[in-house]
């Protein structure tokens, strides 16, 4: 005897298989690969330290209204 199968489950399914496919395909065109994106942290954190470093007064300001010339 023939096994009963749900046809909206299995075009579900297959719809879901598509879309996998799919976003496969656009990571591998469009994306980056593992070392590219720590590549990219990295200069972005070396960016952010040598900005940081550059700041007149040695500390960070807080808050919109902060001046560097008021004692904390």
């Amino acid at each position: 005897m023939a096994e009963i199968v749900n046809l909206r489950a299995k075009r579900k399914q297959a719809a879901r298989k598509d879309a996998r496919k799919q976003a496969d395909e656009n990571a591998a065109k469009h994306g980056l690969t593992k070392a590219e994106k720590a590549l990219q942290k990295a200069r972005a954190d070396q960016a952010r330290a040598n900005l940081d470093g550059h700041r007149l007064g040695g500390h960070f300001l807080e808050g919109p209204k902060a001046r560097m010339d008021e004692p904390e």
